[in-house]
């Protein structure tokens, strides 16, 4: 078999792993990223100077450099119709078009999709004004969750304590602009995030993983993209997780048959596990930051095969995982996500066995890279027990100077509570 050389689309820590992971197979010659980062050489990736939105640039480069198919990592790109303009380009892609990719561009449509199709979900409602908002937001009782309807960079949800945080914070979301929020009751009880690659109507899961989005230990500070993630979750008992998957998955997939979305790519669906059962927090339409990390590793079965099968309408190989876990930490610019701190020198990260480091917002070149916005990179371990790989990624960190820099210290915690 000819060797087949493939792009990945994107620049973080999550095309980091899926780069390397495309790079580690037996069937792959060369993966491009575009735009990359200066970290990704490291894993023997070719970093691409075109933007993630230059549909047209990203197009005429997969043509010339005879790439099988492109990989979209990023949520813009695919709300902004990446896929479609491949595919009249008859280019094979990787990712849902852009009328399914408004599962994750609007959270107005997200809920009203899980409505039509009876996901559950918690109680909510969407406003267009200010004003409105600022009468009803009582009506959802304290905390209250507020979400911004368009993209957000995950960053754009907020769960208020109370009224005066709630007014505030209705107040910032809207800034004098027309928009739309989303008002939900909130949730209780542990959250997971499950991984569905899709092939119209058959399905493979991926690992499940645990993200952790407050900023600060103890789930504390606003909500950022993930400061760290592990797999698999030891705390989810067998028959919580098959509900999840007759009363989320099955659902999900069966709308999106129904609803004629032609769906090849992921489906990232966060799950809060409530006392009523499984309910949906939010759809994402591709692979999250940081879980890609931790549960890449943890695939026995070549990702290769798994996304070559699915642009190419075939049935999808089984998903096996490896019994290992994998726990992973990012490092974050200190001050971030509201003022991150840029241009801080990152020391040698030192070859350790068990240790992975994916890197993200970095610039300079391998050997001298440097800081270069919010989160900087990942140190993942791998090890036969979380507890175990937790103990290998807090030893690692503490032997680094990392100046200017901030990280968890609890990541991990709740899968041995």
């Amino acid at each position: 078999m000819k060797l087949q050389n493939v792009l990945v689309v994107g620049s973080g820590g999550r095309e980091f792993a899926i780069a390397k992971k495309l790079k580690q197979s037996a069937k792959v010659d060369r993966v491009y990223c575009a735009p990359g980062n200066a970290g990704m050489v490291s894993a023997g990736v070719e970093p691409v100077a075109i933007e993630e939105l230059d549909f047209a640039r990203l197009i005429q480069f997969a043509k010339d450099h005879q790439v099988a198919w492109t990989f979209v990592g990023p949520e813009d790109a695919l709300v902004a119709g990446i896929v479609d303009e491949f595919q009249r380009a008859g280019l094979k892609i990787f990712g849902p078009q852009a009328r399914a990719a408004q599962l994750e561009g609007s959270k107005e449509y997200a809920l009203s999709f899980m409505n039509k199709y009876g996901v559950p979900t918690a109680r909510h409602q969407t406003f267009e004004t200010e004003e409105d908002a600022l009468v009803h937001v009582a009506d959802y009782g304290f905390p209250v969750v507020l979400k911004v309807d368009g993209l957000a960079g995950g960053k754009g949800v907020v769960i208020a304590d109370d009224q005066a945080v709630a007014t505030v914070t209705i107040k910032e979301m809207f800034q004098g602009q027309p928009g739309r929020l989303v008002l939900e009751e909130c949730l209780v009880g542990p959250e997971y995030s499950m991984f569905v690659l899709i092939e119209n109507g058959d399905y493979q899961i991926l690992p499940l993983a645990q993200d952790h989005k407050r900023a600060y230990d103890g789930d504390k500070g606003p909500n950022t993209g993930g400061m760290g993630a592990y797999s698999p979750v030891p705390q989810l008992s067998d028959s919580d997780r098959k509900r999840m998957v007759n009363e989320v998955v099955e659902p999900s997939v069966r709308g999106l048959v129904a609803g004629d979305y032609h769906y090849h790519g992921i489906l990232y669906i966060g799950l809060m596990l409530t006392k009523e059962g499984p309910k949906v927090i939010e759809y994402n339409v591709r692979l999250g930051d940081p879980e890609t990390q931790v549960i890449l590793p943890r695939l026995a079965t070549d990702l290769f095969d798994l996304v070559d099968t699915c642009v190419n309408d075939r049935t999808l190989p089984e998903v096996v995982e490896k019994p290992d876990a994998v726990l992973g930490v990012v490092v974050a610019a200190k001050g971030y996500p509201q003022a991150p701190v840029t241009g801080q020198v990152l020391p040698a990260f030192p070859l350790t066995s068990g240790i992975d480091v994916a890197y993200a917002n970095v610039a300079g070149k391998a050997g001298h890279l440097i800081g270069s916005g919010g989160r900087i990179l990942m140190v993942t371990a791998t090890d036969a027990t979380i507890e175990a790989a937790q103990g290998q990624v807090y030893d690692y960190l503490d032997h680094l100077e990392l100046a200017d820099c901030q990280y968890r210290h609890d990541i991990g915690n709740k899968a041995h509570q």
